[in-house]
């Protein structure tokens, strides 16, 4: 599912809601969600899972096509974590928390 698709989904879902509003309002949530992360903070959506930021330490590479030795620097990428409700609901496991 792309970005587009996910608006043309809520907009279908909630009518009354015009769709550059659900576009805005997407925006600002992945906006958000991207700006934490970038001052290296931990995101956590519960029952979906929690967005963090690792660290890759600096390493020696190797170009695929000449197999020479490339040095590869530190970096920092985003991680995510399944939660709980999300890979039980993945899995077909029945009685997530919120049903309890």
């Amino acid at each position: 599912m792309t970005k587009s698709d996910l608006i043309l989904r809520l907009a279908e879902k909630y009518p009354h809601l015009l769709q550059r509003d659900i576009e805005r309002i997407v925006n600002t949530v992945f906006d958000e969600i991207s700006n934490t992360l970038a001052r290296n903070n931990r995101v956590e959506l519960r029952g979906f899972g929690a967005f963090s930021v690792k660290k890759r330490d600096a390493r020696q590479g190797r170009n695929p096509r000449t197999g020479d030795t490339v040095s590869v620097a530190a970096k920092y990428v985003p991680f995510f974590k399944t939660g709980k409700q999300l890979r039980d609901r993945l899995n077909g496991i029945e009685g997530t928390a919120d049903e309890e």
